[in-house]
């Protein structure tokens, strides 16, 4: 797929882009239509809680699936079920051991909102660094906050994930404050800070270039439910990363 030439530009100058949800939408083409998307975000109504956070929290939830796509074959084929590896390294608090998440639901897995985020990735990851098989990995997230209980988007901080390229939408926001997405270079300084606000709200990262992290998030309202949901889909050359 051809990876559009405005956040391809923001992405080669600077190692990042943002991409409001009404372009990407656009670009999903017939993924993008409304009552698709509505029933795919529905699908973070059942996330299951994330049970290896070393820091005892019960704020996250989750569900995992991973692709391979070949050079020369359109689309993604969804793999087995398996755990989600990263190295101390790129998380210094979950990071060592494999991880086994609930795996996305078939139809969604399936569905056409998701493969048409899977294909648009896949073109910016081959755009910046040419055609390769890829191991890809979908990750559905939800992070809940509640008074006095902040939720904690990237709870290892700023970091890299160990791939190639990572886009993150924005599913939804419930009475939310914080939350912001911080971009650093490897020395720690500040290249960029936003909020990815409306649904499909996009920030793609060329992750071996530069480091992503989200701010703490609470309730605008205490007296109110609050969340986070995001969708993070990641790209790796050649085969999934190894302990």
């Amino acid at each position: 797929m051809t990876a559009p030439a405005g956040p391809l530009a923001e992405l080669a100058a600077r190692g990042f882009a943002r991409v409001p949800g009404a372009q990407m939408a656009a670009l999903m083409g017939a993924g993008g239509e409304p009552g698709l998307l509505a029933s795919f975000f529905a699908s973070w109504d059942r996330l299951e809680t994330d049970a290896f956070m070393r820091d005892g929290g019960r704020y996250r939830r989750r569900r995992i699936a991973n692709f391979a796509a070949e050079p020369g074959l359109p689309g993604h084929v969804r793999g087995v079920q398996r755990p989600h590896f990263q190295a101390v390294v790129h998380n210094a608090l979950n990071g060592g051991v494999d991880r086994w998440f609930a795996p996305i639901e078939d139809a969604v897995g399936a569905s056409a909102p998701l493969l048409a985020l899977l294909d648009i990735g896949r073109g910016m990851a081959e755009a910046l660094h040419g055609p390769h098989p890829w191991f890809a990995e979908a990750h559905q997230f939800r992070i809940e906050a509640a008074a006095g209980a902040p939720g904690f988007p990237t709870p290892e901080g700023v970091h890299h994930d160990g791939v190639d390229f990572v886009l993150i939408a924005m599913i939804a926001r419930s009475n939310l404050a914080g939350g912001e997405t911080v971009i650093e270079d490897d020395a720690g300084n500040r290249l960029g800070q936003f909020v990815l606000r409306d649904p499909l709200d996009t920030a793609l990262v060329d992750d071996p270039r530069v480091k992503h992290g989200v701010t703490p998030v609470a309730p605008a309202d205490p007296s109110l439910p609050s969340c986070r949901d995001v969708l993070v889909l990641t790209w790796k050359r050649g085969g999934p990363p190894q302990a």
